[in-house]
């Protein structure tokens, strides 16, 4: 454990953010999923909109990189519509 002051509140913001992140992370993953899971039903529009904006949103709060959520939202896309061409 640290004797600095500063360094003890840094160990706390610390884990609070990293508490925060691996939510934000978790939820963009479900959200992944049940996007993939719902393809070709009527529901599928409204899960893809929801995972597309925590993606967007997670880059906003620099959560993740700007890179790796276009990168995502890409294959997310790529997926949803190979499954409704077949």
């Amino acid at each position: 454990m640290a004797n600095i002051k500063s360094q003890k509140k840094r160990i706390i913001t610390n884990a609070k953010a990293t508490k925060r992140n691996k939510a934000v992370r978790s939820e963009i993953s479900t959200r992944i999923k049940n996007a993939v899971e719902t393809a070709g039903t009527p529901e599928n529009k409204e899960a893809l909109r929801l995972a597309v904006k925590r993606l967007d949103k997670a880059a906003a709060n620099r959560t993740i990189h700007p890179r790796q959520a276009a990168r995502r939202k890409s294959r997310l896309m790529r997926k949803l519509n190979a499954a409704s061409a077949k």
